[in-house]
Protein backbone atom coordinates (compact mmCIF):
# COMPACT_ATOMS: atom_id res chain seq x y z
CA UNK A 1 0.00 0.00 0.00
CA UNK A 2 2.72 2.46 0.56
CA UNK A 3 4.41 1.95 -2.35
CA UNK A 4 1.18 3.12 -4.96
CA UNK A 5 1.09 6.01 -2.61
CA UNK A 6 4.64 6.90 -2.73
CA UNK A 7 4.10 5.95 -7.20
CA UNK A 8 1.15 8.30 -6.92
CA UNK A 9 3.18 11.38 -5.49
CA UNK A 10 5.86 10.71 -8.05
CA UNK A 11 3.38 10.95 -10.94
CA UNK A 12 1.59 13.57 -9.45
CA UNK A 13 4.64 15.48 -9.00
CA UNK A 14 5.89 14.61 -12.47
CA UNK A 15 2.48 15.45 -13.78
CA UNK A 16 2.45 19.01 -11.96
CA UNK A 17 6.59 19.78 -13.25
CA UNK A 18 5.45 19.09 -16.81
CA UNK A 19 3.00 21.31 -16.82
CA UNK A 20 5.07 23.93 -15.91
CA UNK A 21 4.42 27.18 -13.77
CA UNK A 22 1.76 28.71 -15.66
CA UNK A 23 -0.28 25.52 -14.91
CA UNK A 24 0.46 26.05 -11.36
CA UNK A 25 -2.25 28.42 -11.83
CA UNK A 26 -5.22 26.54 -11.49
CA UNK A 27 -5.52 27.00 -7.30
CA UNK A 28 -9.02 27.47 -7.82
CA UNK A 29 -11.77 25.90 -9.84
CA UNK A 30 -11.28 25.40 -13.49
CA UNK A 31 -13.24 28.37 -15.29
CA UNK A 32 -13.09 30.39 -11.95
CA UNK A 33 -10.24 33.57 -11.21
CA UNK A 34 -8.11 31.50 -8.95
CA UNK A 35 -8.85 31.94 -5.10
CA UNK A 36 -12.37 31.87 -5.96
CA UNK A 37 -15.05 29.34 -6.89
CA UNK A 38 -17.79 32.05 -7.87
CA UNK A 39 -16.16 34.53 -9.95
CA UNK A 40 -15.87 33.61 -13.75
CA UNK A 41 -12.48 33.64 -15.29
CA UNK A 42 -12.96 35.27 -18.96
CA UNK A 43 -12.27 32.87 -21.77
CA UNK A 44 -8.39 33.70 -23.33
CA UNK A 45 -6.94 34.86 -19.65
CA UNK A 46 -5.02 32.28 -17.48
CA UNK A 47 -4.68 32.66 -13.98
CA UNK A 48 -1.29 33.81 -12.87
CA UNK A 49 -0.63 31.60 -9.35
CA UNK A 50 2.57 33.67 -8.67
CA UNK A 51 0.08 37.21 -7.97
CA UNK A 52 -2.20 35.06 -5.94
CA UNK A 53 -3.15 36.13 -2.22
CA UNK A 54 -5.76 34.81 0.29
CA UNK A 55 -6.63 35.64 2.96
CA UNK A 56 -10.04 34.37 5.48
CA UNK A 57 -11.02 36.58 7.77
CA UNK A 58 -14.27 36.56 10.01
CA UNK A 59 -15.48 39.44 7.98
CA UNK A 60 -15.26 37.67 4.88
CA UNK A 61 -11.97 36.81 2.13
CA UNK A 62 -9.74 38.48 0.63
CA UNK A 63 -8.17 37.79 -3.08
CA UNK A 64 -5.89 40.02 -4.75
CA UNK A 65 -4.49 37.90 -8.24
CA UNK A 66 -3.91 38.27 -11.57
CA UNK A 67 -4.78 36.81 -15.07
CA UNK A 68 -3.01 37.76 -18.71
CA UNK A 69 -4.40 37.06 -21.99
CA UNK A 70 -3.99 37.75 -25.29
CA UNK A 71 -7.80 39.94 -25.08
CA UNK A 72 -8.71 42.94 -25.65
CA UNK A 73 -10.14 45.84 -22.97
CA UNK A 74 -13.31 45.52 -24.87
CA UNK A 75 -14.11 42.47 -24.40
CA UNK A 76 -12.96 42.00 -20.82
CA UNK A 77 -15.34 44.89 -20.15
CA UNK A 78 -18.60 43.39 -21.87
CA UNK A 79 -17.43 39.49 -20.54
CA UNK A 80 -17.09 41.37 -17.01
CA UNK A 81 -20.44 43.67 -17.77
CA UNK A 82 -22.48 40.49 -18.87
CA UNK A 83 -21.76 37.66 -16.65
CA UNK A 84 -21.33 39.48 -13.39
CA UNK A 85 -24.77 40.49 -13.29
CA UNK A 86 -26.01 36.69 -14.28
CA UNK A 87 -24.37 35.86 -11.12
CA UNK A 88 -25.68 38.02 -8.77
CA UNK A 89 -22.93 41.15 -8.72
CA UNK A 90 -24.15 44.93 -9.03
CA UNK A 91 -22.32 47.02 -10.57
CA UNK A 92 -20.70 49.82 -8.42
CA UNK A 93 -19.14 52.20 -10.63
CA UNK A 94 -16.61 51.71 -12.99
CA UNK A 95 -14.79 48.35 -12.70
CA UNK A 96 -16.59 47.60 -9.33
CA UNK A 97 -19.57 44.82 -8.45
CA UNK A 98 -20.66 44.31 -4.89
CA UNK A 99 -22.73 41.02 -3.85
CA UNK A 100 -23.46 39.77 -0.45
CA UNK A 101 -21.33 41.70 1.83
CA UNK A 102 -18.25 41.42 -0.76
CA UNK A 103 -17.05 44.21 -2.95
CA UNK A 104 -15.13 43.02 -6.68
CA UNK A 105 -12.74 45.45 -8.46
CA UNK A 106 -11.17 45.26 -11.63
CA UNK A 107 -7.48 46.78 -12.69
CA UNK A 108 -6.80 46.35 -16.36
CA UNK A 109 -3.43 47.04 -17.45
CA UNK A 110 -1.66 46.55 -20.10
CA UNK A 111 -2.64 46.95 -23.93
CA UNK A 112 -5.07 45.13 -26.27
CA UNK A 113 -3.64 41.57 -26.74
CA UNK A 114 -1.64 41.70 -23.79
CA UNK A 115 -3.31 42.46 -20.95
CA UNK A 116 -3.38 42.16 -17.32
CA UNK A 117 -6.37 41.75 -15.40
CA UNK A 118 -6.52 42.21 -11.27
CA UNK A 119 -9.07 41.38 -9.57
CA UNK A 120 -9.65 42.74 -5.59
CA UNK A 121 -11.55 40.82 -3.70
CA UNK A 122 -12.90 42.44 -0.48
CA UNK A 123 -15.16 41.99 2.66
CA UNK A 124 -17.46 45.39 2.39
Amino acid sequence: MRRHAVIALIVFCAALGAAGADSAVAAGAPGFVAGTEDVPLMPGLRNDAKTLVVFDKPQGRIVEVEARGKVTRAAVENFYAASLPELGWTAEGNHAWRRDGEGLRLAITGHDGALRVGFSLTPR
